[in-house]
Order: structure tokens, then sequence, then C-alpha cells
């Protein structure tokens, strides 16, 4: 099929630090973060990591089937080892070899505070969250001024096996073993 129903993609944060719109985002993350996870934090953003971490970037329609959901992922998974394995020299292959996922996830208050007070706009997001090493949330600059509810965003800071950790069970959801 040539349908495309959403994207997915990792940015490294080292390969690509001069980049104004990497260097806002990680600003935004640091400025954001609680005390308590900002060692953590920048040690993430710093691109001094044994292996790389990245922006974790995925945008689709909302309500698309769960098998269309974890097929999107599955081909990140995919598509990143791929790179690994032909990398052409050993400097590309640890650029591409993930240790850590910044994600930047839209959602709503959920009211009951603590980490489970967010409604994450794709439900995926609550999965990585739960896999997470930490995430924190706060509110996102309103778009529209018609915009109703007051969007947040969630960071979620997650190693690559509490990622791959996140699609076994996004798996297990769709109906996979």
């Amino acid at each position: 099929d040539d349908n495309v129903f959403g994207f997915a993609s990792v940015v490294n944060l080292t390969t690509n630090s001069s980049s104004t719109c990497i260097e806002s985002l990680k600003k935004i993350c640091l400025d954001k973060c609680p005390q308590q996870h900002k060692p953590e934090m920048e040690t993430v953003l710093s691109g001094k990591t044994k292996r790389p971490a990245g922006f974790f970037f995925q945008e689709r329609m909302v309500n698309v089937p769960l098998e269309i959901t974890e097929v999107l992922h599955q081909q990140l998974v995919l598509d990143m080892d791929h790179a690994v394995k032909n990398a052409r020299n050993e400097d590309e292959k640890k650029s591409l070899d993930f240790g850590a996922f910044v994600r930047l996830a839209p959602c709503y208050s959920g009211g009951g505070g603590g980490a489970n007070s967010a409604i994450y706009k794709y439900f995926d997001d609550e999965i990585f969250a739960t896999n997470a090493e930490f995430v924190y949330t706060f509110d996102a600059p309103k778009m529209f001024e018609e915009d109703e509810e007051e969007l947040k965003c969630s960071v979620i800071v997650m190693t690559k096996t509490g990622h791959r950790a996140a699609m076994k069970e996004l798996k297990k959801m769709v109906g996979g073993n």
C-alpha cells in the first residue's frame, strides 16, 4: 500500500547538536525538567554518553487501528537495526546505535496527580511512559486562541531496553506473542 498513516523517527542529539531545532528542544527539556531528574537529563542531552541519545518523534492519525500503530513502531526498530548493521564504518555505527530516547508526547491533564495523571493523545505513549527511566510533564504553548483544553507535553526518557520492553507490551496488546 502507498497510504501513509504516520511516521516515526529518531534524531541523534550529538550529530545534530548544531541544529537550532535540536538546541531549542534540548533547552526546553532542561528548563522544564524537575530538579530531581535534572542531572540525569543533563547527561542524556550532553552527547557525552557511551551510546548516543535521540529525540524520538512520531505522529499519526489518532484513530488508526492498533495493528497499524504496532507496525509503525516495529518498522522504526527494524530501520534502526538495519542502519546499525549496514553502517559504513565504526563511527557511523556508533552514531546509530541509540542507548536512550527522549519522547515529547502530547497529553492532557488527567487530574489525579502523580505519575499517572497524564492522558496521552496517543495510547502508545502511555506504554512508553510506563517503561521509562523517568517522565515529567509541563504546559505546552497554546497554539490557537480557540484551543479548549490545556495541551501538555510529557517528556518520556527511556533506555533502549525500556523502548524494547514497551514494544513487547504493544505487541501483546495487539494480539501478538
